[in-house]
């Protein structure tokens, strides 16, 4: 199965997470007050996935 974003509803909103194919969250997003929100940030984290890592590890 290929990675999905599965959009949940909370008691605080709605919230997404990323899972990858082998059913792992591997990413979870903030609260959202609206579905639309969640899909919107969704988009957002799609459009932005190729980022540059910043290690802040100081190693």
């Amino acid at each position: 199965m290929a990675a999905r974003y599965v959009v949940k509803k909370t008691s605080a909103g709605f919230r997404f997470n990323l899972v990858a194919g082998n059913g792992e969250i591997i990413a979870t997003s903030e609260s959202y007050t609206t579905k639309a929100g969640a899909l919107k940030g969704i988009e957002a984290v799609k459009a932005n996935a190729n980022a540059p890592v910043d290690d802040q590890t100081g190693n």
